[in-house]
């Protein structure tokens, strides 16, 4: 099982590791900060041993890189992981921009289906199940939301069962919510956000969420 210092430090850029396994092009590390595609989050870029990092797949409870097909690593090769941190920021903010929405959507619409989520460096988007538009309802869920990031608010991550890997988040009453992603400290690091409503098709809607800055 690879071990996900990611998930303990999300702000962690560098990291001293050795190579697990080797299958081609395929490299398991023993440790790593590098984040797979997840509950709609997309995976870092980077680079194991100043190599770029091709994909990156969650198998199981392991991450398998590909990497260049000359890329020479052996088993137990001591490695340098590092990951693209702009990126990596951009995507920890959207991401809890776009937990923040979700919960207040499912508070202002009690039964409403979320049926698809994308996390990307440009916006994130959440798609619901819903039979009429949801723009009337964006102005005051964004000023709720913003609220809440003004307002600076601590967000807690930590095992719910480490032993099966269920993490989650939590804000003090506020809501606390199974998730496995990488997560802000604060709600102010998000910044400013705005919404806006896509109809992707009847009884479809989403919405998509934007950095201000």
């Amino acid at each position: 099982m690879t071990h996900k210092q990611f998930w303990l430090d999300p702000y962690q850029t560098r990291l001293g590791t050795t190579v697990s396994d080797v299958a081609g092009t395929q490299v398991w590390l023993a440790s790593t900060i590098f984040f797979a595609f997840s509950g709609g989050q997309e995976g870092d870029r980077g680079s194991i041993a100043g190599l770029p990092v091709l994909a990156a797949h969650k198998r199981g409870r392991d991450i398998v890189y590909t990497l260049p097909d000359d890329h020479g690593l052996a088993p137990g090769q001591s490695v340098e992981v590092e990951i693209d941190w702009a990126r990596r920021y951009r995507l920890m903010r959207l991401h809890f921009a776009a937990e923040l929405v979700l919960e207040l959507i499912g508070r202002t619409l009690p039964g409403v289906e979320k049926i698809g989520a994308h996390i990307a460096e440009d916006k994130a988007r959440i798609d619901f199940a819903w039979p009429q538009s949801i723009s009337p309802l964006l102005p005051a869920i964004a000023d709720e939301a913003n609220a809440i990031i003004a307002s600076k608010r601590e967000v807690r991550s930590a095992f719910e069962d480490e032993a099966n890997e269920r993490r989650y988040w939590e804000i003090d009453g506020f809501s606390r919510v199974p998730c496995g992603g990488t997560h802000v400290k604060d709600t102010g690091e998000i910044g400013a956000i705005r919404l806006k409503r896509n109809n992707i098709g009847r009884g479809k809607e989403r919405v998509d969420i934007y950095l201000c800055d």
